[in-house]
């Protein structure tokens, strides 16, 4: 075997002596500097993960921007609103009832599509915006001067599992995370003895994409939100039958005490460490959930302005207390909660897909939701915490002009439909965007759901071209590659 002397370089040092070599890879080296200050500048670069402690994922995190809100409420109608019936007054509806669609679909998703049908319910005017308004919703309505609606708003399916994959994740297909998982990777939470996204099913059941909804994707599991509501709390949190509470704060105290063992002597086991994390957040859970899910101390006043107190509707008080449930997740820092009014597909019964008899169905459904979400919304207003707090009304796609052939319903509409925002950081009494005068799609100020979900994100101080997760060598992000801010909702 042949041993090189010491004091011969290699043949990459010998490159290296070599004068041309070394300018022309000086030169390389200088000119990726250059690079990669001017794609800092222009913001090209991935640098929006956060910097996150394994033994405290839920720390607190300052935004990249300064935010106009620190929290979020997230409404979400399941099942899909019609926009004709709420919030997109078509008086060309009125005048072109029963007549057929010159030049429409003949066959819409679920079969042939009938005549155009006036909306349901008559509007009126309301606020000082004079904000046309369906008597579907009139506790909403009143509410109308401080609500930014955007009107113009597409989906790229018309489907509901994959439309609330969208909605949620920004993507159609399973396995990608949900917009409170990316908000609580970003930011994490101001109260350490909850979870930082919490999602709360309606009364009825689940949405139709389940956990999609609140799940972490690729994310680390523990973003992922936590299923809770005011019927249905934490589950697993009470020791079991049989086990004192002393035994069970002595176990706790012994496993606090093995878990910190374990830590020290791992200290760069960072998996180790968020697992730990989460079983001492579950530990705290066990007092503070308790404490917050009972509504003993909750004023009948309160009770009554939300609708809780309502014994002809129990559906009804079911979701006021929801409604209740999320105020007080606010009022403890929380930083997102998704509740959720409708569950999954039952023919229009359970939730806001009205194919068949879409006035008899939504005179519940809007019963439903109207006094409690406008009492939610009051509520966080007159506590001071709307100041910080955005709240969201979303639903997954809209609805066509036209009812389904020999039907009393509207088909799925991806190609206009309207969804809100009011509270921190939204322009008061706004509308943006215009579908055509029937209904049909947008035709002015056309937006996607990305730049919805990009809006949300830049009221909390977040980039969404910046806030990124590497998943299978591909910087990942909830807007994909769209998505712009609709400036014209922020104040």
């Amino acid at each position: 075997m042949h041993i090189r002397p010491e004091s011969q370089p290699s043949r990459i040092g010998r490159q290296w002596l070599d004068r041309r070599q070394f300018l022309s890879s000086a030169g390389s080296a200088l000119g990726s500097v250059a690079l990669t200050q001017l794609l800092g500048v222009d913001r090209l670069l991935a640098a929006g993960r956060p910097r996150i402690d394994p033994a405290r994922p839920f720390a607190a995190r300052a935004s990249l921007h300064p935010a106009r809100a620190r929290n979020v409420v997230m409404i979400f109608c399941a099942g899909a609103v019609s926009q004709l019936e709420t919030w997109d007054y078509k008086p060309a509806l009125i005048q072109h009832d029963g007549k057929p669609l010159a030049g429409g679909p003949a066959v819409t998703f679920q079969g042939p599509a009938g005549n155009l049908t006036r909306p349901q319910y008559a509007f009126r005017q309301h606020g000082q915006t004079g904000k046309w308004v369906s008597d579907l919703v009139p506790h909403l309505a009143e509410l109308t001067d401080d609500i930014a609606f955007i009107h113009s708003l597409t989906s790229k399916t018309n489907t509901h599992g994959p439309a609330e994959n969208f909605l949620s994740t920004g993507s159609v297909l399973d396995g990608f995370p949900s917009i409170g998982s990316w908000i609580s990777y970003a930011l994490g939470t101001e109260n350490q003895d909850l979870p930082a996204f919490v999602a709360i099913p309606d009364p009825r059941g689940v949405p139709q994409a389940g956990s999609n909804n609140w799940g972490p994707g690729f994310l680390p599991a523990v973003f992922q939100g936590t299923p809770m509501s005011e019927k249905d709390p934490v589950r697993h949190l009470t020791a079991p039958a049989g086990i004192q509470p002393a035994e069970d704060a002595a176990a706790r105290t012994l496993l606090r005490r093995l878990n910190q063992d374990s830590r020290m002597r791992n200290p760069a086991d960072g998996r180790l460490a968020a697992r730990i994390a989460s079983y001492e957040l579950a530990g705290r859970m066990q007092l503070s959930v308790p404490e917050l899910t009972r509504m003993d101390d909750e004023p009948e006043h309160v009770l009554r302005l939300y609708g809780a107190d309502d014994t002809r509707n129990p559906l009804k008080a079911g979701f006021a207390r929801n409604c209740i449930l999320a105020r007080r997740l606010i009022e403890r820092g929380v930083r997102f909660v998704q509740l959720f009014n409708g569950a999954y597909a039952s023919g229009g019964d359970l939730n806001w897909d009205g194919h068949n008899k879409l006035r008899e169905q939504y005179d519940r459904h809007g019963a439903i939701l109207d006094q409690p979400t406008a009492a939610l919304i009051r509520d966080l207003g007159q506590r001071g915490l709307l100041a910080d707090t955005l709240v969201v009304w979303c639903t997954e796609f809209g609805r066509m002009p036209m009812f389904q052939k020999d039907s009393q319903g509207r088909d799925h509409n991806p190609d206009g439909f309207t969804c809100w925002l009011t509270g921190a950081g939204v322009k008061k009494g706004v509308s943006v965007g215009v579908t055509d005068e029937l209904g049909l799609k947008a035709v002015d100020r056309v937006l996607s759901l990305y730049d919805f979900n990009a809006t949300i994100l830049g009221l909390l101080g977040l980039d969404h071209e910046q806030l990124t997760f590497e998943h299978n060598g591909i910087q990942r992000r909830l807007t994909n590659v769209e998505g712009h801010l609709i400036h014209e909702v922020m104040a």
